[in-house]
């Protein structure tokens, strides 16, 4: 199997629930098809760089998950079909990006801000 990252913007229209809503069913879909999803991070409310469908913000989720390769499709086809989604990218990780999740996961990046800022402290 391999490993997936997939971010969503949904639209800023939805409250919080029905935010969440949508992102659970597109979790129930992964896990149905068999995937293993490893990592999800709720982005919130966030602007967006451009308008999109005449809006300036929306929910951004990212999702990373282990499926087979047929299941992006369906994946995929379940983003397009939904209204409350504005844009979507899938894309597969290589080893190097699969090294970077895991260190980022485990806070690798935010020690080193930290140790940085006692050090300017003393």
């Amino acid at each position: 199997m391999q490993q997936y990252e997939s971010v969503i913007i949904l639209t800023p229209l939805l409250s919080e629930d029905a935010a969440k809503e949508a992102i659970a069913k597109f979790k129930n879909i992964l896990t149905e098809g068999g995937a293993e999803i490893i990592a999800e991070d709720n982005w919130g409310l966030k602007k967006l760089a451009y308008p999109i469908q005449k809006k300036s913000t929306g929910f951004y989720h990212l999702t990373e998950f282990k499926a087979p390769g047929e299941l992006i499709k369906k994946l995929e086809l379940e983003y397009k079909r939904d209204e409350r989604v504005m844009r979507f990218m899938t894309i597969a990780l290589d080893k190097h990006a699969i090294a970077y999740s895991e260190k980022k996961r485990s806070g690798a990046f935010n020690k080193k801000a930290e140790t940085k800022t006692e050090e300017v402290a003393n």
